[in-house]
């Protein structure tokens, strides 16, 4: 990547009501002057034989950045296999849909611990994403917003490293509720980056997908996502340690007032 995308989680709100599709969504974002959509593949993989034509034409016309957060049903360490085996094929089916729009990186949660060890989940985990086959779109593993979740930094970094069809989704605002509002100052960020910088090298903070929101958590981590100005989250010491860092990729804002945040966020970074 060239430089550092800016976007939003699902169909932008707009105004007045206006319901978007994906296609219009692309238009309005980019007129509104944001760089990136993530696709809601959460609950069904909602790319089709209709569909795709108008987004794949959309995302040309208006170079347009599209990733899709995979499904919420997938957990790699499944007591049963047959769970397994059903969790790669949805990671499979939304890498295949968002190929068909051109678009980069699919974002999922691997799994859960369940009543395994964190090691024994790491390699259970480990096993099962070694077998997706990769066809240009890369696998995005997404830290995540509590403690009794698969998820944290090093896991992934640890998969990433083993795994070259696997990359990292750092969720800021899900590691800050993570470890119950950790990421206070800038040098909270900067270890972040420096530690992916050390374990995967400069290439991985030149094609960085992030996300980040405002965050409402408690001692057992993340609850849900509030706009950036009703948070604690400080989003200017995040941007900050990003531009010194000179990280590019993609930054895609989750909060409940969307691409009026993520603007924000594009601003404030390009000052």
């Amino acid at each position: 990547m060239d430089k550092l995308l800016f976007g939003i989680s699902g169909l932008p709100l707009g105004e007045d009501e206006k319901k978007f599709t994906y296609k219009t969504g692309i238009e309005y974002l980019k007129n509104y002057g944001l760089d990136a959509m993530e696709l809601p593949f959460v609950r069904s993989v909602n790319v089709t034989d209709k569909n795709k034509d108008g987004i794949l034409k959309a995302r040309e016309e208006n170079d347009f950045y599209l990733s899709a957060h995979g499904s919420y049903f997938i957990n790699l360490n499944a007591e049963e296999e047959e769970k397994q085996e059903k969790s790669l094929e949805r990671i499979i089916k939304g890498a295949e849909a968002l190929q068909k729009v051109g678009g980069r990186s699919l974002i999922f949660h691997p799994g859960f611990y369940l009543k395994k060890s964190k090691e024994e989940t790491l390699n259970k985990i480990k096993e099962n994403l070694s077998k997706l086959p990769y066809f240009g779109v890369d696998y995005r593993l997404e830290t995540t917003g509590k403690g009794t979740q698969f998820g944290s930094l090093e896991e992934l970094v640890s998969l990433c490293k083993d795994l070259p069809h696997c990359k990292l989704c750092i969720d800021f605002s899900h590691l800050h509720a993570r470890y119950n509002g950790a990421l206070k100052n800038y040098d909270d960020f900067a270890n972040i980056l420096k530690y992916i910088e050390n374990n995967l090298g400069k290439d991985a903070l030149e094609d960085l997908h992030m996300h980040l929101s405002g965050i409402n958590y408690g001692p057992k981590g993340e609850k849900n996502h509030l706009p950036l100005l009703e948070s604690d989250f400080n989003y200017e010491a995040c941007l900050k340690a990003l531009k010194n860092f000179n990280v590019k990729g993609c930054l895609i804002c989750e909060s409940p007032i969307l691409e009026k945040d993520a603007i924000l966020l594009k601003e404030t970074f390009w000052g």
